[in-house]
């Protein structure tokens, strides 16, 4: 019984210097690359070459340049602009298809569940050419309208799916109650549905959010004109037109476009853990 006892504390003891290694390694690879291209950014040279992890002669030049030389201010408000408009309109959208499949029984539901769930398995990129012509064709080429739209229509699959799933959990005698009551269904959904159903809709704002803010491509096909470009348009534009000569610049940038989404992570982490528990179980 002693030595079972011994070594069942042995293999504990093992299991644990395993996840602990595992950890600190995983907390290695991210937290090195952060320290690497704020050190960079904070380097007054051009060039990563001379750049180290710990800055000998550490300077804010390349953020005071970026926020009073350059059109940095722009891309920061455009994007700003374009995330929080789709992030409304994306929270929206989502919310109110999902409740309408997770409360409301009607002809070919089931297949609309279903194709829904198939188009979520392709990337929006894949229709790049598609989404050209028709903004093309409804003037909104080169908007910021376009692209919002873009966005917001891209997320409702995945959204509706994630939002159903949470809304399915939540007991359908509350609406019934209500009913009882006098309530509208409207009424049901707005005073009863989306308070309970606050974690998810923290989990879709964000994802919502952070998606336009970061995204490269889609704003690369729609955009065209100088004073609509985003950050990782202008940020890529000033990398490569300058022959890859300004790299501390766009650390510093890189740098900066960051901030936000840290500061809303770290802001809603409590009900984007819950969110994410209680919403991807149920379909």
């Amino acid at each position: 019984m002693g030595n079972k006892k011994k070594k069942n504390t042995f293999l504990d003891f093992i299991r644990k210097m395993i996840i602990y290694i595992l950890l600190i390694t995983l907390s290695f690879i991210v937290i090195i690359p952060i320290i690497w291209i704020i050190g960079s950014s904070l380097n007054p040279g051009d060039t990563l070459f001379s750049s180290t992890l710990i800055p000998k002669n550490p300077s804010l030049v390349h953020y005071k340049t970026l926020l009073t030389n350059s059109d940095f201010p722009l891309w920061y408000k455009n994007t700003l602009k374009i995330a929080t408009a789709n992030m409304i309109v994306s929270v929206f959208l989502s919310t109110s298809t999902a409740y309408v499949f997770s409360r409301y029984r009607f002809m070919g539901r089931k297949s609309m569940l279903m194709t829904i769930l198939v188009l979520q398995m392709f990337p929006s990129f894949l229709a790049m050419t598609a989404i050209y012509v028709l903004l093309l064709q409804l003037g909104l080429l080169d908007t910021h309208l376009g692209l919002i739209l873009v966005y917001a229509t891209g997320q409702i699959p995945y959204n509706t799916w994630v939002a159903k799933g949470y809304f399915d959990g939540i007991p359908r005698s509350m609406d019934e109650a209500a009913k009882i009551d006098g309530a509208s269904n409207f009424t049901i959904f707005y005073k009863i549905i989306l308070p309970l159903a606050k974690p998810i809709i923290t989990f879709i704002a964000l994802t919502n959010f952070t998606g336009p803010w970061m995204d490269f491509v889609l704003p690369k096909l729609i955009l065209r004109s100088a004073d609509k470009k985003t950050l990782a348009m202008g940020l890529y534009d000033m990398a490569v037109h300058q022959h890859n000569t300004k790299f501390t610049l766009f650390a510093a940038g890189a740098v900066l476009v960051a901030i936000p989404i840290t500061l809303l992570f770290v802001y809603l982490q409590k009900h984007i853990v819950e969110g994410l528990t209680k919403g991807a179980v149920k379909i």
